[in-house]
C-alpha cells in the first residue's frame, strides 16, 4: 500500500491546503484520512481535536484519530456518538456545524467548549464527526474547507473498509515485519527502558554477555545518547538528531530519530523510535557540492530549511529607482533601465519602444504622487499595484510598487527608493490554484490528472527556487564590489578633511572648521555603514575567512576596554570586568571575537544612561565553549523585539523620529560572525532591567 507524502505545517495559505488534499487523495483508508485531517487542525488551530466513526465490522464507534485527548476522552466520544439521544447523536442526521459547552459529553470535557461538524456526503447522513477544541461558536474557514473537502472522501472510505476483509495479524508475523526493517526500530517506556528492539536496533543498543569490553563501552554510550535524544521529546511526533557508534567497527554514525509517543492497550503510555541512518547520505551530498553538503534531518531543521528559502523569494533583484525629492530618477538598476530609459540603440526607427518608456515615465510619476503630495506628508511608505508595458514587446507586465522615503539627520526627505516586483508568476500561480481547486471538486473523476498538474508545478517552483537562490547570491556579490568601490573615494575624503582640520592647508575661520567637522563626522558615519554593508555581504556571499591562532582571553578584553575607553570616559558609567580563574587560552579567529565584544560594549554604553556595564568571562568545560557576556542597566528590550533586533536593518524603533541612531547591522554581524566561529549569541533582557548579551563559542573551533 503506498503511503501519502508528508503533511506541511498547517497554515493558512493555499499553498498548504493544496497540499492536504493532495496527502488526502492519497491515503487509501478511512483512519489515514482522519489521522490527516486531525493532525492538520491541530498543528493550525493548537487545539484538541479529534474524528470519530464506525469501528470494525459492526461494531461500537471508535475514535479514527485523536490529538491532545487521553483514552477515557475519546471512548467517551465515541459512546456519546452511538448513544441516541446524546448531543452529537444528533449530528447524524443535522447538517452544519454547531459549538457545545464544555461539559456537553460527560467523561469528554473540553475547556472553553468544542466545535462539532458532521462528516459525509451532501444529502446523506454523517458518516463521522469532526470534534475540535475551540473556545467560541463561529467556524473557522479552514475548518469548513476541510470538512467539505475530507467528508464525502472519509464517507467513501469508511464503506470501502466495510466491505473489505479484515484479519488480524499475529504477533510473530509482526515481529518478523518490524525485523525485515533496514532502519532500527525500537520500543521503550516513558523513562528510556527498552521493551523490544529488531534486530538492527539490537546491534547498536545491546550487548550480550560475551560481548567485547569494547563493544560493550560502545553499547552504553549509545544508550546513554539514545536516553538523552529521547528525553526531548514531548507528547507528539519528535524527529531529533542522535550520533551513535558502529559497536563493531568503531565508526561514528549519525541516525535521526523519531519517536511516536502511543497509547498501550494495557494503558500506559509507550514511545516507538525509528533511527534512521543519516551518516551515508550526508557523505554523498556533501560530494554533490558546497550546496549540498549539509543535509537536514530533522524536523526544525527543514523548518529552518523553509524559512531561508522565504527569505531567498523575499530577496529577488526586482527593479529599484532612487528619485531625488523632486521625483527626478537619480539611479535605477538594469532591470529597471529595460522598463523606464529609452535605449538609444533603437535608432529612429524605436517609436513604439519611445512610447511606452513615457507611458511607463507618466505612470511612475503619477504613483510618486501620492506619497509625495500634502495629503500624505507624513507617510514614509507607500505600494500600490501598476501594470507597465514590455517597452520591447510591448506585453502588459502587472507590478506591485512599493515606495519608500529616505530621511537625513535631520528629517528632511533626501530621496525615494522604489522597488517593483513583477507579479506576473503570483497572478500565474494563482490561476493555477484556482484551477487545482476545480480539479480536486471532481475529485475520484479527475484525481490522476489532478496530482500530474501538481507535481508539473512543484518542479516548475523547485528550478525557480534555485535560479532565485542563484539571484540572491549574485545580488551579495555586487553589494560586496560596490561596497568597495564606495569605500576608497570615501578614505580619500576622511584622509583630505583630516588633513585640512590639522591646518595642512593653513588657518581655517570657524565656520569652515565647524563645516569640515560635520563632514568629517557624516563621512565616518558613512564609512561605519558601508564596513557593516561589506560585513553583511562578504558572509553572504561567503568571501569572509577564517583566521585561527592561539590567543588568550584577558589580553583580548584588556585590549577591548583600552579602545573603548574614550567612549566610557564620555559615558560616566562604571564598566568593570570579572574573569573566571584558570580560563584557558582558545583557538579561534581573535579578530572576529573581538570585533564582537566590541560591538555589544558598544550598544551596551549607547543603550545605558545610568548605572554601569559588566562585562565577564568564563569556560565551561562540560560544553568545551567559552562565554563572554555584557551585562547593563540600559532601558532594555522587550520579548517580542528580542528576535527583530538580530535581523538586518533592523531596531527596536525603526521609525525616523527614533531616539538612538545606527543601521541595524551590529547585531546581525555579531550573529553571522559567531554563527562563522560555530557559536552564537544569546540575550536576556526585559523593558526597565537591563540586558544580557552572551557570546557563546567553542574554545577550538574547526576551519571550513
Amino acid at each position: 500500500m503506498a503511503s501519502p507524502a508528508p503533511l506541511p505545517p498547517a497554515k493558512a495559505d493555499p499553498g498548504a491546503r493544496l497540499v492536504l488534499a493532495e496527502h488526502l487523495l492519497a491515503c487509501e483508508s478511512a483512519v489515514a484520512c482522519a489521522r490527516a485531517v486531525v493532525e492538520w487542525l491541530a498543528r493550525r488551530h493548537g487545539a484538541s481535536t479529534a474524528c470519530v466513526g464506525p469501528g470494525d465490522g459492526a461494531g461500537a464507534s471508535v475514535c479514527l484519530a485523536s490529538e491532545g485527548l487521553t483514552g477515557a476522552q475519546q471512548a467517551a466520544l465515541a459512546r456519546a456518538w452511538d448513544t441516541q439521544g446524546s448531543p452529537l447523536a444528533a449530528f447524524r442526521t443535522r447538517p452544519g456545524a454547531r459549538w457545545l459547552a464544555a461539559d456537553a459529553v460527560e467523561g469528554a470535557a473540553m475547556p472553553g467548549g468544542f466545535l462539532a461538524v458532521p462528516l459525509g456526503r451532501s444529502g446523506a447522513p454523517a458518516a463521522a464527526l469532526l470534534v475540535v477544541g475551540l473556545p467560541g461558536p463561529v467556524v473557522p474557514e479552514d475548518v469548513a474547507w476541510v470538512a467539505s473537502c475530507a467528508g464525502p472522501l472519509l464517507a467513501r472510505q469508511l464503506t470501502s473498509d466495510a466491505r473489505a476483509p479484515r484479519r488480524p495479524e499475529p504477533d510473530r508475523l509482526l515481529r518478523r515485519v518490524i525485523n525485515a526493517v533496514s532502519d532500527p526500530v525500537l520500543l521503550t517506556d516513558s523513562d528510556g527502558t527498552l521493551l523490544f528492539a529488531n534486530a538492527r536496533a539490537e546491534g547498536l543498543l545491546v550487548a550480550g554477555p560475551d560481548a567485547s569490553p569494547g563493544r560493550t563501552r560502545a553499547v552504553e554510550l549509545n544508550q546513554r545518547l539514545f536516553r538523552e535524544t529521547l528525553a526531548q521529546g514531548g507528547t507528539s511526533v519528535h524527529r531529533r538528531e542522535v550520533p551513535l557508534v558502529d559497536p563493531l567497527e568503531g565508526m561514528d554514525l549519525l541516525f535521526e530519530l523519531v519517536t511516536t509517543p502511543v497509547l498501550a492497550p494495557d494503558g500506559p503510555s509507550v514511545v516507538v523510535s525509528v533511527l534512521r541512518n543519516l551518516t551515508d547520505l550526508g557523505r554523498a551530498t556533501q560530494a554533490l557540492g558546497e550546496s549540498y553538503r549539509q543535509l537536514r534531518a530533522t524536523e526544525r531543521e527543514a523548518r529552518s530549511e523553509r524559512h531561508r528559502l522565504d527569505r531567498v523569494l523575499d530577496s529577488v533583484a526586482d527593479p529599484i529607482i532612487l528619485t531625488d525629492p523632486a521625483g527626478g530618477m537619480v539611479m535605477m538598476n538594469d532591470p529597471a533601465e529595460r522598463l523606464f530609459a529609452w535605449p538609444h540603440e533603437e535608432g529612429p526607427g524605436g517609436e513604439p519602444t519611445l512610447r511606452r518608456v513615457r507611458a511607463n515615465d507618466a505612470l511612475f510619476a503619477s504613483f510618486l504622487a501620492n506619497l509625495l503630495g500634502p495629503v500624505n506628508a507624513g507617510v514614509s511608505r507607500w505600494k500600490s499595484q501598476l501594470t507597465l508595458d514590455d517597452p520591447s514587446t510591448g506585453a502588459p507586465v502587472p507590478m506591485e510598487a512599493m515606495a519608500n522615503k529616505v530621511l537625513g539627520d535631520g528629517g528632511e526627505l533626501t530621496g525615494i527608493v522604489t522597488v517593483f516586483h513583477d507579479r506576473t508568476e503570483v497572478l500565474e500561480r494563482a490561476r493555477l490554484l484556482e484551477r487545482v481547486k476545480e480539479v480536486s471538486s471532481e475529485l475520484e473523476a479527475r484525481v490522476q490528472s489532478a496530482t500530474a498538474e501538481l507535481a508539473e508545478q512543484n518542479e516548475k517552483l523547485r528550478r525557480q527556487a534555485i535560479q532565485l537562490e542563484q539571484a540572491s547570491a549574485a545580488k551579495s556579490q555586487f553589494l560586496a564590489n560596490m561596497s568597495h568601490e564606495f569605500r576608497t573615494p570615501l578614505n580619500a575624503i576622511l584622509g583630505y578633511t583630516n588633513m585640512l582640520l590639522q591646518g595642512v592647508s593653513g588657518e581655517m575661520t570657524p565656520p569652515q572648521r565647524r563645516n569640515l567637522t560635520r563632514i568629517d563626522s557624516n563621512g565616518r558615519h558613512l564609512l561605519e555603514v558601508i564596513n557593516e554593508i561589506l560585513d553583511i555581504t562578504r558572509i553572504e556571499a561567503g568571501r569572509m575567512p577564517l583566521h585561527l591562532s592561539d590567543f588568550g582571553i584577558p589580553e583580548l578584553l584588556q585590549e577591548v576596554m583600552a579602545e573603548m575607553d574614550p567612549i566610557i570616559a564620555r559615558s560616566k558609567l562604571t564598566v568593570d570586568s570579572r574573569l573566571d580563574e584558570g580560563l584557558p587560552g582558545v583557538w579561534s579567529d581573535r579578530q572576529k571575537v573581538k570585533q564582537i565584544v566590541l560591538n555589544l560594549l558598544s550598544n551596551a554604553l549607547k543603550f545605558t544612561h545610568e548605572g554601569g556595564v559588566h562585562v565577564a568571562a568564563e569556560y565551561q568545560n562540560a560544553t568545551g565553549t567559552v562565554a563572554i557576556s555584557v551585562k547593563d542597566t540600559g532601558i532594555g528590550i522587550d520579548v517580542s523585539n528580542q528576535e527583530k533586533i538580530f535581523e538586518d536593518f533592523q531596531q527596536v524603533d525603526s521609525s525616523p523620529t527614533r531616539a538612538y541612531g545606527g543601521t541595524g547591522l551590529g547585531l546581525s554581524i555579531c550573529r553571522r560572525l559567531a554563527a562563522m566561529l560555530g557559536g552564537r549569541v544569546s540575550l536576556q533582557s526585559a523593558p526597565g532591567q537591563g540586558s544580557t548579551f552572551t557570546l557563546h563559542f567553542p574554545r577550538r573551533a574547526r576551519r571550513t
